[in-house]
């Protein structure tokens, strides 16, 4: 296979903590940090600790990653920094912005596992385990041949519990010494060391290709540990834990109580030593209320000595010093503090503040008699608190000291004990007490003497439901005082601390046993892990990685948690959970566990080798039994053994079982009192043997068989799983291969039920198994056969001998004996089903088949994944070569594309639902769903964008692909009826669908998308490859906002726009399909889809020109032609030799205002005199009515609206029209409500001089000046007519005018007595710039609106800097939103930032829309804003700059994400207030995209 690198990307995003997050990932993997949304443009720093290549892993030592920047160019949000990960282990990561952190979490890397003499590698998946008690394998010369039972069941892992000395209960997780091998496996002539098990594990990892791991047991340690005894310290004694000692003592009076019940002197009192009713139970709880409590007193260890503190108080109240008592801190009351050393009324109480609450009246001794007796009541008080607490504690004590006695002696599942004694006493002891036979008072006594007391050490055990991050042991838990702790009376619980220096000999101590455990063993299993300290865990890892780097760690957690799983599993890089079969109560939920642990679903998309890094859950090691786990014999039935296995074993994760379930030991092998030996392997042993095993005894012949199928699974690259649940004891397992698409299915019948006692139908459900049957991988039966039944041996843990598996191994189907005929059925066109019946199925019975497709299938798919190579390496596995291929499929597609223009792009990848009507068509409609949002292949890689990653295979358009061939057909079809490149693509298409068809419809959606990927990112690089340098060499957001003019730039079938004139070269012609004759098919630029799109709606005037240079009709607007002049000055700026185009010919349509339209070159005019004669009628004044005014072209319109009026103010040169029954710019709001009387009323008439109008007319009066003076324009002056006469007006002397009045006009001065000020009345902001001047209505000129940013992008030269910048800081506080600008200032009186036109009501400021300027957020003036902050940043110093290309990137990380996630690829026109979405709005915007691009382009 080749290999692809893979990349995975985790995005950073503020404050965010991902700790709880697990992220796996493989060595040889990269890691790339980038920026989120809400990081973009701050200055971050990764820090991490993985180590440099070469340097050895410090958990505490952290290196900044280098940020890498693939555009070198300001728009950094590409930028990222990496990690090539090539070791395993848990490393952290956290990044701080200007030192702060910032947020953080972990990643674990998997460890590469090798076995065999050549290294081979095996998988985690592949991982076949068999845990071994090791005191049941004798002695060590004997350990091979016990071993080998597990070599010849197939497996490939070993887990010894620990081979450590045991302590007295010869449990086997009780170790008295750490460090040294058992005695046990040594003989008398023969004393075995670390270094002889270190050889066998080489051997059986080279020879036999087996791994070892074993356990490391941390928490606790043997009780009679030699060295424990020399190290006190290292436990939880009453030296370092005096609050133990009121636990303690319970304990101790518990244990007397024990001796008294056992001696029989409770018999009176209703309690005999043998427990049998709950009458005696009920006796038990009376004795330690009325007896026990009493005389223990434990209330004591948490009050205050009443007299003593009185006696104090009194004391300090009568010395002579005590003049004034200043009154204390009110919210200081007075409380117990509890004594350290925990001395029966050692407790005290703050003075300082007893003498401030109690104050005596005077001096004299009544005074303070009184003071004290009030003291003495509160103390009185706070004692009887402390002994409702103590009560509180007692009663729960009480409590489980009876569940105790209940399970141990009454519980029908329960070891049922028998009568109390010294052996089995009561209840668990929670401490050690080394010392001879006493009173408990004598007892007592020893607890303030340190050399006794510190030989009180504290067992462990577990606490049901308890947090697993708190140590039970430490001071505020109240466990060990509750009697909560299921206690394991063999163990001393250790006592860490914080770090090594906390205890010293301890930490050291168990360094050791993790170096001597990691220099012998390829793994270790964290035992009793949920309740080992964290960070105990992680130095002792640390310490075993150095010596194994890919050490194999598994753990069993019982957190009940997902998430605190997690914290353990990152903080650890614990490589699989352990997972528990023995938890499913019926075989669907065995079946649910399958599905769960692993692998992906059947049919899965193929992700791409760069994506984002998604959470995990943890890998699973799923085991059919653990060796804690009850028997299964005695909890299902022995003939459950072999379905159940099967199941777990075909799970996608690695799988294990324990030494005796394969031999069907009919009970639980306990790993404290077995005592026996293993079974030893010996090929011709009889069944009746107890002492040896072989393929005959049990299911290990089967198991043999599933092991090595595990193996290949996991091997081989079957990743997808599906389970079925066929009926209520059937579950058939498939793991399918993306690659070769070949699936195995294991049909497996359990047994939860005994079938001797429990009915089980003989009918048995018939199967369909799609594809062609190649063979019974093995089929299994368990049976009975006739041997003496089960006997427990003495010497040897032996199994049922009775009970045995019938085993056939890769037969054909009509040799199977479970299958009583196969049928083949077509499913579909393409799809043919193998139909199943069973006859011998029986309970404990399994048939796994190897299933590859129907021939003819995997043919096409061969050669679909042949032609995809030329997309992605990756599908060359299982690719095909062919000959007799469509001939169209021997070009590679990129030759085909990349004769394609942008205009055929626009058709193959976008189009609205309108466009694609007019063009005879529609886009596609998903049933159940919604139509897709263009009908070129956008509209599908949007969709497939979204189900792609979450592999929603039930998503309705995937239902509809694997229905039928429609969308299939619809996407080749609507590109073969157009004309040249575009038809040549849809035959290319559709040739390659050919195949697509042919393969089982299951595959169809994996395949269908793999082929649009790869077809839909070489038409986007085609399409990059036709764009400026400045997107080429761009990041991922320019590239993808520059598809914005692929989007929305395009040739519809009728010719929207006026034809040019003939004379002018290079205008693309085709031939009109109707009429067969040749016409012009310009580009046309939608100004947004879906409402701009088609017809006389499709160019919008002054949005085109608006958006012309960042994305590529009835005239009534005063604004256009200055945008259009703007855009021309823009074009002769940017494009080499770009001054040429003023010589151009312009065809005239309408060459005066009453003549009827021209043809196309009926009077051609050069560019330059076009322009000469719009800046002449301006200066001239226009006045005209519009033609055919009236409701036949406005419905809305009242007349006076009809007469349009433009000019120049001879005085300011400010360009000047409108009146208010008209809206001549940008903000054309009509009102249309009869009901809130606003029809014919525009919203913003903006008459007067619009502010951003002079900002163009300056940026177009100063451009042709400079023009004019390097004779690329032929006018310096513009001739108007005054009084009859011909007076010049020269460029020069209107551009002065317009500077000198400008900022004295349009500026809202800081000072109240500005004498240019005509309406200081109507002042509300100071420090703003007018949104016009000389408004029919005056107070609109004041209102604070985004327009002054245009004027300060176009002519920055009409302001002053620092005005200029005040002004830009209150439109950064009132009117900038989140992905735009709001249209009014929220405080004026008629903002509402809601756009809803289709509200029809009273109001006369919001009906039908009226608002659509008056605060909804528009995107394109955003563009403005952003450039006008970075042009006068610049001027305003160094820091000003650096916080605007903050601002700028945080507020464009905003529409990067908006772009990534609409389904237009769009950005909106508008939003609602604070970035809501607007349903009016168009969704994808040319001038939004246009005025994003430009700021990117200008940073």
């Amino acid at each position: 296979m080749d290999h692809i690198k893979q990349v995975r990307i985790l995005l950073l995003n503020d404050m965010e903590k991902l700790e709880k997050t697990l992220f796996r990932l493989e060595q040889g993997f990269e890691l790339q940090f980038r920026l989120g949304p809400t990081l973009q443009g701050k200055t971050v720093t990764v820090y991490t600790n993985y180590p440099h290549p070469g340097e050895e892993f410090s958990r505490q030592k952290f290196r900044p990653l280098a940020w890498e920047n693939p555009t070198e160019r300001e728009d950094d949000s590409d930028k990222y920094c990496k990690l090539n990960l090539q070791k395993a282990g848990s490393f952290q990561y956290y990044f701080n912005q200007e030192n702060e952190k910032s947020g953080g979490g972990y990643i674990v890397v998997d460890p590469i596992l090798h076995i065999g003499t050549d290294n081979q590698v095996l998988h985690l998946d592949c991982v076949t385990l068999q845990t071994f008690l090791a005191k049941c394998l004798g002695p060590f010369d004997e350990w091979e041949s016990r071993l080998r039972v597990a070599k010849e069941s197939g497996y490939n892992m070993i887990h010894f519990t620990p081979l450590q000395t045991l302590g007295l209960s010869r449990s086997c997780y009780s170790l008295s010494n750490q460090l040294e091998l058992s005695p046990d496996f040594s003989t008398p002539n023969k004393q075995y060391t670390w270094s002889d098990v270190g050889q066998l594990v080489e051997k059986m990892k080279r020879e036999w290709n087996i791994l070892c791991i074993t356990d490391v047991v941390y928490n606790h340690t043997a009780a009679n540990s030699k060295w424990i005894q020399e190290h006190p310290e290292c436990a939880y004694n009453l030296v370092n834990s005096p609050h133990l000692k009121p636990a303690w003592l319970l304990d101790r009076a518990l244990w007397h109580l024990t001796c008294d019940v056992s001696e029989g002197k409770y018999k009176e009192k209703g309690l005999p030593a043998l427990i049998e009713n709950d009458q005696q139970m009920n006796s038990i709880r009376k004795i330690v209320w009325e007896d026990i409590y009493p005389k223990i007193q434990l209330w004591e260890f948490f009050q205050v000595d009443v007299n003593k503190a009185v006696q104090q108080f009194r004391a300090l109240l009568t010395q002579e010093n005590r003049k004034t008592i200043t009154k204390s801190d009110p919210k200081q009351l007075l409380k117990i503090t509890q004594d350290p050393e925990y001395k029966r009324l050692g407790c005290t109480v703050d003075m300082n503040i007893a003498l401030a609450t109690f104050i005596p009246h005077n001096s004299g001794p009544a005074a303070i008699d009184e003071c004290c007796n009030w003291f003495r009541k509160r103390i009185d008080e706070l004692n009887a608190e402390k002994l409702r607490q103590i009560n509180y504690h007692q009663e729960q004590a009480v409590n489980c000291i009876l569940g105790n006695v209940f399970y141990e002696r009454l519980a029908g599942h329960g070891p049922k004990l028998g009568p109390v004694t010294r052996k089995h006493p009561l209840v668990t002891r929670y401490f050690t007490f080394p010392f001879g036979e006493m009173t408990l008072a004598e007892e007592e006594t020893f607890i303030n003497r340190p050399d006794k007391s510190c030989f009180f050490m504290a067992h462990n055990g577990w606490v049901m439901g308890d947090d697993p991050l708190r140590n039970f042991a430490e001071p505020g838990s109240e466990v060990y005082l509750r009697r909560e702790l299921i206690c394991w009376g063999d163990s001393v619980k250790l006592r860490y601390g914080n770090k090594p220096e906390d205890c010293p000999y301890l930490w050291a101590h168990m360094k050791k046993y993790t170096e001597i455990t990691a220099t012998y063993f390829q793994g270790v299993r964290l035992d009793n892990c949920h309740s080992t300290p964290l960070h105990v865990a992680e130095y002792m890892l640390d310490a075993a990685r150095k010596l194994q780097p890919n050490l194999y760690v598994v753990a069993e957690l019982f957190t009940g948690s997902e998430e605190l799983d997690n914290i353990f599993v990152t903080r650890l890089g614990i490589s699989s959970l352990i997972r528990e079969a023995m938890s499913a109560y019926n075989s669907h939920e065995e079946g649910r566990l399958v599905y769960r642990y692993g692998g992906e679903p059947v049919g899965s998309f193929v992700q791409p080798c760069l994506r984002p890094l998604m959470p995990a859950i943890a890998h699973a090691l799923f085991m059919d039994i653990t060796h804690d786990n009850e028997c299964p014999i005695v909890h299902r039935s022995a003939y459950d053994a072999l379905p159940s296995s099967t199941i777990v074993s075909m799970a996608c994760c690695a799988s294990g079982s324990a030494r005796g379930y394969d031999e069907l030991v009919p009970h639980q092998i306990s790993v404290v009192s077995e005592e026996r030996f293993y079974t030893k392997w010996n090929p011709h042993a009889s069944p009746s043997n107890s002492s040896e095993v072989n393929l005959q005894s049990g299911i290990i012949a089967a198991r043999r068989a599933i092991n090595k199928l595990h193996q290949e699974l996991g091997a081989k690259g079957f990743i997808q799983v599906y389970v079925d649940q066929v009926d209520e004891d059937i579950v058939a397992v498939t793991r399918h291969s993306p690659s070769i698409h070949q699936s195995v299915v294991a049909v497996s019948r359990t047994a939860f039920r005994n079938p001797k006692t429990s009915f089980y139908s003989k009918e048995v459900p018939q199967m369909c198994i799609p594809g062609k049957i190649e063979e019974v991988v093995l089929e299994a039966r368990t049976v009975e056969r006739n041997t003496s039944p089960y006997r427990k041996d003495e010497n040897s843990i032996n199994g049922m001998p009775n009970i045995t598996v019938e085993i056939k191994e890769h037969i054909q189907l009509n040799e199977s004996k479970i299958v009583k005929q196969a049928g083949v059925a077509k499913k579909g066109p393409n799809e043919y089903v193998q139909e199943i019946e069973f006859e011998n199925l029986t309970p404990g019975s399994v048939i796994i088949f190897r299933v590859s497709l129907d021939p003819h299938a995997q043919v096409a798919v061969g050669i679909l994944r042949n032609h995809l190579t030329q997309f992605n390496p990756h599908f060359k596995t299982g690719s095909l070569p062919v000959d007799n291929a469509d001939p169209i499929l021997k070009i590679p597609f990129v030759s085909i594309a990349s004769k394609l223009t942008l205009a055929d792009l626009n058709q193959l990848l976008y189009r609205c639902e309108s466009e694609e009507q007019e063009d005879g068509g529609g886009c596609y409609n998903i049933p159940n769903w919604s139509p897709l949002k263009y009908g070129g292949l956008q509209g599908l890689m949007s969709v497939l964008a979204e189900i792609r990653p979450k592999n929603d295979l039930g998503h309705p358009f995937c239902n509809n692909l694997r229905s039928g061939d429609w969308m299939i057909d619809y996407v080749s079809n609507r590109l073969i009826s157009r004309s040249g490149t575009i038809a040549e693509v849809g035959r290319w298409l559709q040739a390659v669908f050919f195949y697509l068809k042919q393969i089982p419809r299951y595959l169809i959606p994996c395949y269908f998308d793999a082929i649009l990927i790869g077809t839909y990112t070489t038409l986007l690089d085609v399409a990059w490859n036709q764009m400026s340098s400045f997107v080429q060499n761009g990041s991922t957001f320019v590239k993808h906002l520059s598809l914005g003019s692929v989007q929305l730039c395009g040739v519809g079938k009728f010719p929207c726009l006026p034809l040019l004139s003939p004379s002018l070269p290079d205008v693309p012609y085709r031939l009109n399909e109707v009429t067969r004759e040749k016409e012009q098919c310009c580009v046309s630029l939608a100004a947004g889809l879906p409402h701009f799109s088609s017809g006389i709606f499709r160019c919008w005037g002054r949005d085109t020109f608006i958006a012309l240079r960042g994305t590529y009709a009835r005239f009534n607007c005063r604004d256009a032609v200055w945008w259009w002049l703007q855009c021309i000055q823009d074009y002769c700026k940017m494009v080499p030799n770009g001054t040429d185009i003023l010589k151009c010919p312009v065809a005239r349509m309408y060459p005066t205002d009453d003549s009827p339209p021209l043809p196309a070159g009926t009077l051609d005019q050069p560019l330059y005199e076009v322009i000469q004669e719009a800046m002449q009628r301006h200066l001239q004044g226009i006045q005209f009515r519009e033609r055919n005014a009236g409701p036949q072209i406005d419905r809305n319109m009242k007349d006076e609206g009809f007469n349009i009026t433009a000019g120049v103010d001879d005085q300011t040169g400010f360009v000047f029209g409108g009146n208010r029954f008209n809206c001549g710019t940008w903000m054309d709001k009509m009102g249309e409500s009869d009901r809130a009387r606003n029809r014919g009323i525009p919203a913003t008439p903006r008459d007067g001089s619009a502010v951003e109008i002079v900002g163009l007319s300056k940026s177009a009066v100063h451009w042709l000046l400079e023009l004019s003076k390097r004779n690329l324009f032929p006018y310096h002056a513009v001739t108007v007519k005054r009084n009859g006469k011909d007076v010049k007006i020269s460029y020069e002397e209107w551009n002065r005018k317009i500077q000198d009045h400008f900022e004295k006009l349009f500026h809202v001065s800081e000072d109240p007595s500005d004498p240019n000020e005509k309406h200081p009345d109507l002042v509300h902001k100071r420090g703003i710039y007018k949104d016009s001047y000389g408004a029919s209505s005056p107070w609109c000129d004041y209102q604070l609106r985004p327009n002054f940013t245009i004027a300060m992008v176009v002519a920055p030269e009409l302001f002053t800097p620092k005005k200029a910048w005040k002004a830009l800081e209150i439109a950064e506080k009132k009117l900038l939103g989140t992905l735009g600008m709001k249209t009014l200032d929220p405080d004026d009186m008629v903002y509402c930032g809601v756009y809803d036109n289709s509200l029809d009501n009273d109001n006369y400021n919001l009906a039908r829309g009226f608002n659509y300027h008056q605060g909804p957020e528009w995107l394109w003036p955003i563009g403005y804003f952003l450039r006008a902050k970075l042009y006068f940043s610049k001027l305003m110093g160094q820091e000003a700059y650096s916080q605007t290309v903050f601002l700028v990137k945080n507020v464009l990380s905003r529409h990067y994400v908006h772009l990534e996630r609409s389904p237009w690829k769009g950005l909106p026109e508008l939003t609602n207030e604070n970035g809501q979405y607007c349903s009016f709005s168009c969704e994808t915007q040319a001038w939004s995209i246009a005025a994003i691009l430009e700021i990117l382009f200008d940073l």
